[in-house]
Formats: structure tokens, C-alpha cells, sequence
């Protein structure tokens, strides 16, 4: 690869809206780190991964809607990121086969995806068995030097390097070898009721519902039975712990000052929160509205996105036909 630009991938779930975790944690360092002048960054919704487990074809659609829709409503520039949809870059399927025939079946049946579920094996459809591959594709197929991801995906990269090498091996140099990026743990949220943030848990706050389901989702927080007159223990509180990861230096001391002195109860804490998102991400929810209610506007940009993505993927893949003999 020519230039000077790093090249860095990322691929997200479209498993619905993304909550606050996936803001925090992967979205905004995501988008932040592709405002930087020394990287080229391409980032797409995973949907053909999506249906290993969602069958239904409204969901699907729906799912990648708001999807696209959070991303670009917390500053994601598609003049700046090659934003795309997975399944309107087709050639990845192909270059997912080729790889598989380089991959042995032993070596998948140690992928995390499968290894999880392999006691309940009429649960597991061949997508998921052969996830790793089409994963691998993604990478390779857009010549990927850097793939940010958290250590439980580090595998992922492992498979990825493993496949090229015995390509490399029978046919010579053709791709990309990637590097991982490894995420920082620090923004590691805690859901409503202490445990991970996440939708299968039910434990989400979702930043762009309305006032009232976001509300009735903080109140949900737990929290102990500290009476409202008495000091209150900040260090392990779930509340407090949420509502750090948002506020500035100012509000946090704030709180920690009402938590000390008594006489603020933590209904008044999951006011100040509820408070706190609607006005920082005041701006964000006007807009996830305005894409989620103009879908015409984002498929515009995901099909743009496709098209600069296609580029890349049609030259890697003719060289890799090319290796193969076809």
C-alpha cells in the first residue's frame, strides 16, 4: 500500500439504537480517532453478521437504520470516514470463501463464537460457525492495517493473521497483514443494575429515547437504602459511577460534595442525571430524530460510503482472483 495514511477498520453491530455504553466506549473514541490527519478510517454496519441471530427482515433494516443514525448523530463526518453498510459490499462474501477453503475446520471450532455455544449446538446455524471468516474478509478485504478492538476480540485478529499466513504461504505476499489496536477498559459502563451495560441484560439508558423512557430508565438505577438526610457512600455507588462518565470536573465534585454532606437523597442523583444527558446530548437527540425520521437522507450516505468502499474491494480482490487463477 502506497502513502502515508494509516489505514484503520472497524465494524459495528446493528443490533438496534446504541446505549450509553456503546457511546462512551466504542462510538465517540471511534469518531475521535478518526479526525486525526494520519489515518484513513473505514467503518461499516456489520448486518450480514446481524443475521446469524436476527430472521427478520423489517428488524434487520430497521436495526441498521438506527444504527447509522447514532453514529452520524454524534459527529461521525462521511467525508472523513468510509461509512457503509456490510451488505452492500457483496465481494466479501467472496473473498470469505476463499479464505475459508484456506482455514481448517479443527481451528473454527476453537473460535470463541462457536466454542460459547457448542453445548447447544441446534442453536448454531453454519453462519455463526463460519463467522470468523467473513470477519476476516472484512478486514482483509479493504487492505485493513489496523483494527481497533477490545481483548475479547483479539482473537478475531489472531484468525485473521493466521489465514493470511497460510495463503502467503501456498501463493505468495496478496494481503495486508493487521495490527490490533487494543481499546482502553476505562470506559467500561455499568448498567441500571451495576452489571455491564447491555441490551440482552435490559439494564441500558438509551440517550436518544424521550424524556419519559429515559427517565423511567435512570429511576431503575440501583442504589441502597441510605436514608435522604444521611451522608451517602460515593466511592461505590452505581449512580455516581454512571453519571462521572458524562459530567465535567465541576458537576462531578458537586456530587460528590451532596453525597458527603446528607440531606440529598439519590432521587434528587438520578434527577441531576436524567438533567445532565438531556442537555449535554441535547444536540445528538435532535439529530438521531432527524435521521431516524429522514431514512432516505442515510441511506445516501451509507450507499456513498459503499461505493468508495467498493473501490478498495474490487482491487483486492482481483488480486486475490488473480493468485487463485481465476
Amino acid at each position: 500500500m502506497g502513502g502515508k495514511l494509516k489505514r484503520i477498520l472497524t465494524g459495528v453491530q446493528s443490533t438496534g439504537i446504541p446505549h450509553l455504553g456503546n457511546i462512551l466506549g466504542a462510538i465517540i473514541p471511534a469518531i475521535n480517532f478518526s479526525k486525526n490527519d494520519n489515518v484513513e478510517t473505514y467503518l461499516f454496519i456489520a448486518d450480514f453478521h446481524s443475521l446469524t441471530q436476527i430472521k427478520d427482515s423489517e428488524e434487520l433494516k430497521q436495526n441498521t437504520l438506527y444504527t447509522a443514525s447514532a453514529w452520524l448523530a454524534c459527529g461521525l463526518d462521511p467525508s472523513r470516514t468510509i461509512f457503509y453498510r456490510q451488505s452492500d459490499v457483496p465481494q466479501v462474501t467472496e473473498l470469505s470463501w476463499y479464505l475459508s477453503c484456506f482455514f481448517p475446520y479443527n481451528r473454527l471450532m476453537l473460535a470463541h463464537s462457536f466454542k460459547d455455544k457448542k453445548d447447544r449446538l441446534k442453536d448454531i446455524n453454519s453462519g455463526l460457525f463460519n463467522y470468523p471468516m467473513l470477519m476476516a474478509a472484512d478486514i482483509l478485504l479493504y487492505d485493513a492495517e489496523i483494527v481497533p478492538v477490545g481483548k475479547d476480540q483479539l482473537q478475531h485478529l489472531e484468525i485473521t493473521r493466521n489465514v493470511v499466513n497460510r495463503f502467503h504461504n501456498i501463493f505468495g505476499e496478496t494481503f495486508t497483514l493487521p495490527n490490533e489496536h487494543l481499546q482502553e477498559e476505562s470506559k467500561l459502563i455499568s448498567g441500571t443494575d451495576g452489571e455491564k451495560m447491555s441490551k440482552s441484560k435490559n439494564n441500558i439508558i438509551n440517550i436518544f429515547a424521550s424524556e419519559s423512557e429515559l427517565k423511567k430508565q435512570i429511576k431503575s438505577i440501583k442504589t441502597d437504602s441510605t436514608a435522604l438526610e444521611d451522608p451517602k457512600e460515593w466511592q461505590n455507588c452505581n449512580l455516581y459511577n454512571i453519571y462521572k462518565f458524562i459530567a465535567d470536573e465541576n458537576q462531578i465534585m458537586k456530587m460528590k460534595s451532596n453525597y458527603k454532606n446528607g440531606g440529598y437523597g439519590y432521587g434528587h442523583a438520578k434527577n441531576d442525571l436524567l438533567q445532565l444527558i438531556i442537555e449535554k446530548y441535547s444536540e445528538e437527540r435532535k439529530k438521531f430524530n432527524h435521521y431516524i425520521s429522514n431514512p432516505n437522507e442515510v441511506e445516501e450516505i451509507l450507499i456513498e460510503g459503499a461505493t468508495k468502499a467498493s473501490i478498495t474491494a474490487d482491487k483486492v480482490l482481483r488480486r486475490v482472483r488473480k493468485k487463485l487463477g481465476y
